[in-house]
């Protein structure tokens, strides 16, 4: 087979949807708990950490919002989470939207006091109100996904446009994947084509990946295949899986560049290494055709296996195959016959009629069998 062309992987679902808005980057790892400029050791010298703890416990909101930030982050003071918190506390009972936002943060994390994501939403809202973006873009994601507060799409983004229009990437991007799918308003391509541009021109790389899907797809944009391959390798240049696995595709096809099918193979590598299923199932298809690789049907059997465990359809199908013709695994029909129930199951049309000729082969008590561990099937995400 082609490797996956009969459905090409980014085509199968919108772009980058297949997680939730927070887990690919949770809203407060990326950075710092607070400001684009956290202090340094060099702002914290000796005598300048004694004036604001002397600050502090005189009630000066500033002073005690940087000291739990020193504490958070053990700038000039050993760290210490719970001192931090207690900093936080009295800058934020205060009105200080910094420490507001950095207090929710600690709920959010379970840092210096027990995870309390509903505690989270409360500073995080009061900061958000401030106008504190990296606030506005958490209390975003809490709707999202509902942590802390009852789940609304809608509410999400509220916030996240807030954020996006003060320049913070992370929300011009969910904004962007909102209206491409019509998430919390009405789908308009063009309009995530226009969020997405924004934050890609920053650098985010899941956006540059969602903008190369666009010009590929000619989804709120002209088609344009050389603009796709653009974006793609400035996402896969950053390590972003899904745009390694995007570049793969399009070498492997001739889109926006000369197909080559080691190209193809190089980057597909790149995505599965990482985890990412679509960039699994490719190379695995790629060493069982042998195309842009020697020919090795165990090598394909690992990598459609990965895939196949989290949940990919094209590699439980693939996988299925290979375990009714023995290809790279021992022949094993009652395998074959779970892992096409389990990519029929997904609507692989392939699948379910192959499947119905595998059934037709087996005892009871294999079909028994079979069907069993599909049930019991449980996805599991590729280390």
């Amino acid at each position: 087979k082609p490797p996956t062309d009969s459905k090409p992987p980014t085509d199968s679902k919108p772009p980058t949807d297949s997680k939730p808005p927070t887990d690919s980057k949770p809203p407060t790892d990326s950075k710092p708990p607070t400001d684009s400029k956290p202090l340094t050791d060099s702002e914290l010298p000796s005598d300048k950490l004694a004036e604001l703890r002397t600050q502090s416990e005189k009630g000066n909101a500033s002073a005690q919002s940087k000291l739990g930030f020193a504490y958070a982050n053990g700038r000039g003071v050993p760290k210490d989470e719970a001192e931090a918190v207690k900093w936080y506390r009295k800058a934020a009972d205060q009105g200080d939207a910094s420490a507001q936002y950095n207090l929710g943060c600690a709920y959010g994390n379970g840092a210096g006091v027990p995870k309390d994501e509903a505690e989270s939403v409360k500073w995080c809202r009061k900061s958000a109100e401030q106008g504190i973006y990296p606030a506005q873009y958490d209390l975003a994601c809490a709707y999202a996904n509902g942590r802390g507060v009852p789940k609304d799409e809608a509410e999400a983004v509220k916030w996240y446009r807030k954020a996006a229009d003060q320049g913070f990437p992370l929300a011009q991007f969910h904004l962007g994947l909102a209206y491409s799918i019509g998430r919390g308003v009405p789908k308009d391509e063009a309009e995530a084509v226009k969020w997405y541009r924004k934050a890609a021109d920053q650098g985010d790389a899941n956006a540059e990946n969602n903008l190369g899907f666009a010009y590929a797809n000619g989804a709120g944009v002209p088609k344009d295949e050389a603009e796709a391959l653009k974006w793609y390798r400035k996402a896969a240049d950053q390590g972003d899986a899904g745009a390694q696995n995007n570049l793969g595709f399009a070498y492997a096809n001739g889109r926006g560049v000369p197909k080559d099918e080691a190209e193809a193979v190089k980057w597909w590598r790149k995505a599965a290494d990482q985890g990412d299923a679509h960039g699994q199932t490719n190379l695995g298809v790629a060493y069982g055709a042998g195309v842009g690789v020697p020919k090795d049907d165990a090598e394909a059997a690992k990598w459609l296996n990965m895939a196949a465990a989290q949940g990919q359809a094209d590699a439980q199908l693939c996988l299925g195959l290979a375990y009714d013709l023995g290809l790279g695994v021992q022949k094993d029909k009652v395998q074959a016959y779970k892992w096409l129930l389990l990519a029929g199951a997904q609507g692989n049309e392939a699948a379910k009629k192959i499947c119905l000729e595998t059934e037709s082969g087996l005892t009871p008590s294999e079909r028994t069998e079979g069907q069993r561990m599909a049930r019991e099937f449980k996805p599991v995400k590729s280390q």
